[in-house]
C-alpha cells in the first residue's frame, strides 16, 4: 500500500521561506517522477515543480521560478521543496505526488499523476 505523507508547511510573512518534505513509502521511490502541485481556495489545482530521479532533470511553473527549489532524498524516499521569497500568491494546500506509469512526468498535469497525499497547508500573510 502506497503511503505519502506531506509535512512542512505553516504560518510565513512574505518574503520569509519554508521546505515542504513529502515522505513516500510502499514504492521504490527512485523509480518515478515526482511533482509537487497546490491549491488554493477555489482555484483548480496547479503544478509547482517536478523532478525525474533518473535525468535529474526539473522544471518549475513560471510563477515559482527562481524561488522554489525542488529535491529529494532516495535514501529517506522523501521529496522536498524549498520555497524562498515567499508571496500572498503562494498560499494554498500544496501536495505532492507521483507520476503514473507511462505518463509524461514533465507536464506538471495532475491527471498524469496518483499517490497523493493529503497535503499541507502553507499561509503568507503580509
Amino acid at each position: 500500500q502506497v503511503q505519502v505523507v506531506e509535512s512542512g508547511g505553516g504560518l510565513v510573512q512574505a518574503g520569509g521561506s519554508l521546505r515542504l518534505s513529502c515522505t513516500v513509502s510502499g514504492l521504490i521511490f527512485e523509480n518515478y517522477a515526482m511533482a509537487w502541485f497546490r491549491q488554493a481556495p477555489g482555484k483548480e489545482r496547479e503544478g509547482v515543480s517536478c523532478i525525474n530521479w533518473s535525468s535529474g532533470t526539473t522544471y518549475y511553473a513560471d510563477s515559482v521560478k527562481g524561488r522554489f527549489t525542488i529535491s529529494g532524498d532516495n535514501a529517506k524516499s522523501t521529496l522536498y521543496l524549498q520555497m524562498n521569497n515567499l508571496i500572498l500568491e503562494d498560499t494554498a494546500m500544496y501536495y505532492c505526488a507521483t507520476v503514473r506509469p507511462g505518463r509524461r512526468w514533465d507536464l506538471l498535469q495532475s491527471a498524469d499523476y496518483n499517490f497523493w497525499g493529503q497535503g499541507t497547508q502553507v499561509t503568507v500573510s503580509s
